[in-house]
């Protein structure tokens, strides 16, 4: 009876959560259905699950509607130079506030934290005024550079309570041994928090692919624009023509959906691991 029991209360789990993912996948299905289908399919009163047709040609036609292949670079210099920094960055600020031991650490890590305090809509304009005072707006300085100012609070705090659950010997036996810091951060730290650096990598990647609000704020010439600048002059232009909006939108969201289906693992291993001492 027990084992019955067990049987259907693990039958029914799975039930639910098959419901769930199948509530959660059904608008990115219903994005692909749109992409393929023909325009005259798109405002049915009924509309049916399938298109009548799937018509492929939507995705080359929004690809050659607008430069995308400009807008990918963009996106992927900008996103690539993103994760460098803030993994370099924000990984050496976090072994500073948990492997080394000097004066007012504490302190000036529960003022760092303040930060978190300020939303990005206060900040928006003093950066503005700042990088436009250096003649940079326009250009990916303003994108890029502040990835390798200590790669965001957030980011040095989740590294920072990975590290500390560290176990210090393993730094003492190879301090005893002549490494440096630089030595065990590179051949000790990282290796072993490499959990929760693709955890910070993923979210950096996903912050910036996906990142509309600063683009559109720093950059005016097309020939800089972002995917997210991109699209949103691509519906501009075709605002009524859904299927050709809907087959740029798959094309964009792709590289995050395949990179997460792939990370999700480590994702999910980095946050269950990541502490919350100290």
């Amino acid at each position: 009876m027990m084992n019955k029991r067990g049987a259907f209360g693990k039958l029914l789990t799975y039930a639910v959560l098959t419901f769930g993912a199948l509530v959660c996948l059904f608008p990115f299905y219903w994005m692909l259905r749109t992409a393929l289908a023909d325009i005259s399919e798109l405002f049915q009163p009924d509309p049916a699950l399938l298109p009548a047709v799937f018509n492929w040609n939507t995705f080359r036609d929004a690809m050659g509607a607008q430069p995308f292949d400009r807008f990918f670079l963009n996106s992927a210099i900008i996103t690539g130079a993103n994760l460098a920094g803030v993994l370099l960055t924000a990984s050496l600020c976090a072994y500073g506030f948990s492997r080394l031991d000097w004066p007012g650490r504490d302190k000036v890590f529960g003022l760092l934290l303040t930060a978190l305090m300020l939303p990005y809509a206060v900040l928006m304009i003093p950066h503005f005024v700042g990088w436009n005072y250096l003649g940079l707006t326009d250009t990916f300085a303003p994108l890029i550079v502040p990835a390798f100012l200590g790669g965001g609070v957030f980011n040095i705090f989740l590294l920072r309570q990975f590290f500390m659950t560290i176990p210090r010997d393993l730094d003492e036996a190879a301090f005893i041994d002549g490494a440096s810091h630089l030595r065990v951060f590179s051949r000790i730290i990282l290796p072993i928090g490499k959990q929760s650096l693709i955890v910070v990598g993923l979210f950096t990647f996903l912050a910036n692919w996906n990142d509309y609000l600063a683009p559109v704020i720093y950059l005016s010439s097309e020939k800089n624009y972002t995917l997210m600048l991109g699209l949103t002059l691509f519906q501009g232009q075709y605002n009524a023509q859904w299927n050709l909006m809907m087959a740029a939108v798959s094309l964009v969201v792709l590289p995050s959906l395949v990179l997460f289906l792939f990370a999700q693992r480590y994702f999910v291993e980095g946050i269950a691991m990541t502490g919350v001492k100290g």
